[in-house]
């Protein structure tokens, strides 16, 4: 077999770049990848001919032993790491990896065939250990170069999400900082602008604050603490939490009557957050002196609640954007770009939807979508019990 290779390896590479080729939108980078299936034909003859010595074991140094188990140092096994640490970089798949030794082998086979060459079983046994040890390496290497991609890209966007987070605390915490020694400085009055500049900053310190631990709950995965409660009660306490800065930002809040009956069973704390993030999201959005609404309702077995704002509306195609992490699409970039993400992933994690509609020329409508119970669907304690 190795003088079949020797005479026969320019066309043999030359089938193996075609179908890499044909099968990869990426190509091949340049001639052909640099430990790739060029450098392991070389040594496939070099280890076929190893095997004609007096010596042949000498050949496990070329193509390392058969049968895998605890890797040994070999010339196949230290190119074959490196083509799969190519291949990676290149942005290649595991499964091209694979496909990239088995392209040579079964370029072999066909080539014999058309050939009539004559190639002996123990060749061919041969030839599969080299093809099982380089496979093995590659895709080995292939997996810990990928590995520390992802461990990289994780470390990146966690950094990214810390640095938003204290940048946005930093502005926060400085801006109620000067007003507060403004005030102690006794030139103005707690009742005045700067005391509702000091107030205003509290305000956003807290939501920053709320956002990141629904956040951590959700990402961490704690479990969650679910119970029935009414959708009337809730409401009011969401007026209650969101008046101070609708009154702040100079906006009516308006939130409807519901029937004291209907209930949710859900997490109220990430509930809650998701509500808030949303209100906080019209606040800061809708014209100055407007309306922002909340409705609740139901309709068949399902709670629906609206948050309306006065944004004036979306370009088309933005509506489902604004639930990716980090993006903003109005020109007020204060904040993480991230309530809303939080918010659908606090929603869903509760069995809910949430969702966006777009009124072109006034604003939009986010609806949380719940699964409906009554506060008669609590169970009945009997004495004795």
């Amino acid at each position: 077999m190795h003088r079949f290779l020797i005479a026969n390896r320019d066309e043999l590479a030359a089938r193996c770049r075609v179908k890499v080729q044909a099968r990869s939108a990426y190509g091949v980078p340049g001639a052909e990848l640099e430990h790739g299936i060029s450098v392991f034909l070389e040594q496939v003859i070099k280890t076929l001919e190893l095997e004609q010595t007096a010596d042949p074991l000498q050949s496990r140094r070329v193509s390392g032993r058969a049968g895998g188990g605890k890797p040994a140092l070999s010339e196949i096994g230290d190119t074959a790491a490196r083509h799969g640490k190519e291949l990676m970089q290149h942005g290649f798949t595991v499964e091209e990896v694979v496909h990239d030794y088995g392209d040579l082998c079964q370029a072999i086979t066909d080539l014999a065939f058309e050939l009539d060459a004559q190639i002996e079983v123990e060749e061919f046994r041969i030839l599969n250990r080299c093809l099982d040890n380089a496979i093995a390496n590659a895709v080995t290497e292939f997996g810990y170069q990928r590995d520390i991609v992802v461990a990289d890209q994780h470390v990146h966007d966690l950094n990214a999400r810390l640095g938003f987070l204290a940048h946005e605390l930093r502005n926060q915490l400085a801006t109620a900082t000067l007003a507060l020694s403004a005030i102690r400085n006794g030139s103005v009055g707690v009742t005045g602008a700067t005391g509702g500049i000091l107030e205003r900053s509290l305000v956003n310190l807290g939501n920053l604050i709320d956002r990141s631990l629904a956040e951590v709950r959700m990402t961490a995965g704690l479990p969650l603490q679910s119970r029935l409660f009414s959708v009337h009660e809730f409401l009011a306490e969401l007026r209650l939490s969101a008046s101070l800065e609708a009154d702040i930002r100079g906006f009516t809040l308006k939130v409807s009557n519901v029937d004291p009956s209907l209930a949710v069973d859900v997490d109220r704390d990430l509930l809650l957050a998701a509500a808030g993030n949303l209100l906080q999201n019209a606040f800061k959005f809708s014209h100055p002196h407007t309306e922002i609404t909340v409705n609740a309702y139901a309709v068949a077995d399902r709670i629906l609640i609206d948050v309306e704002d006065r944004c004036g509306g979306l370009s088309s195609g933005d509506a489902e954007k604004m639930f990716l992490p980090f993006t903003q699409q109005a020109q007020d970039r204060s904040g993480l770009g991230l309530g809303l993400s939080i918010s659908r992933r606090s929603i869903e994690a509760n069995a809910g939807l949430l969702s966006v509609r777009n009124v072109p020329g006034t604003g939009c409508v986010f609806t949380i979508d719940l699964p409906r119970h009554s506060l008669g669907d609590e169970p009945t304690v009997f004495a004795g019990q």
